[in-house]
């Protein structure tokens, strides 16, 4: 007679963590609608561009490309310093985990900078929201993207303390997972608006 095929209780663990959504339901709900808050205005953006097809060729040209591609590859940066943390967290290895966070929270920290100082280049080169639509789109999305740069950080150092009193180990991490999404979303914006904002004419 034959034996009936049982599956161990460890592969059924990791067929179950293979499926398992990362972060948590609040944390997804947080990021879709965030994203189309975002989608909205790049939809009402490219209308604009349709609409004015000169001023948006124009507008690009006179931004600090350089600014946006530093703070492209920081983001970038990032977003590896973070899925870092959570594998080693994973791995049940938290001072590596504390590291990379620390590494994420100083990348977002050099992305404020670096876009703090791209505003004030700006006003010294006298572009400000008020000259025409795309300077208008330009300050809205990268000021909005500011904040929530701002809000995840502050995400990022909370999940960080968390870490810090051994809150998070190989079998409950879900909190630091959820930090980790909203930040790839974070990301994940950016990596639309550079090239909209700095690169297409």
């Amino acid at each position: 007679m034959d034996m009936p095929l049982t599956i161990p209780s460890f592969a059924k663990e990791r067929s179950q963590e293979s499926t398992k959504v990362p972060g948590n339901m609040a944390v997804w709900v947080l990021i879709f609608a965030e994203l189309s808050e975002f989608a909205l205005f790049f939809i009402l953006f490219l209308v604009a561009k349709a609409h004015q097809p000169e001023m948006f060729h124009e507008g690009p040209a006179n931004l600090n490309t350089t600014a946006g591609l530093l703070n492209t590859l920081i983001l970038i940066s990032s977003s590896f310093f973070i899925a870092r943390a959570v594998r080693a967290i994973r791995l049940n290895n938290r001072q590596a985990s504390l590291k990379w966070l620390g590494l994420c929270l100083l990348a977002g920290a050099a992305y404020c900078a670096i876009k703090t100082w791209e505003y004030y280049w700006n006003e010294a080169q006298g572009i400000n929201g008020r000259l025409d639509v795309f300077y208008s789109f330009y300050y809205y999305l990268t000021f909005n993207h500011l904040l929530h740069v701002l809000i995840g950080m502050c995400t990022v150092l909370w999940a960080t303390v968390r870490a810090y009193f051994n809150a998070y180990n190989a079998d409950d991490y879900e909190g630091l997972e959820a930090a980790a999404c909203y930040w790839h979303m974070i990301d994940l914006a950016w990596i639309i608006i550079f090239p909209l904002l700095y690169v297409l004419r």
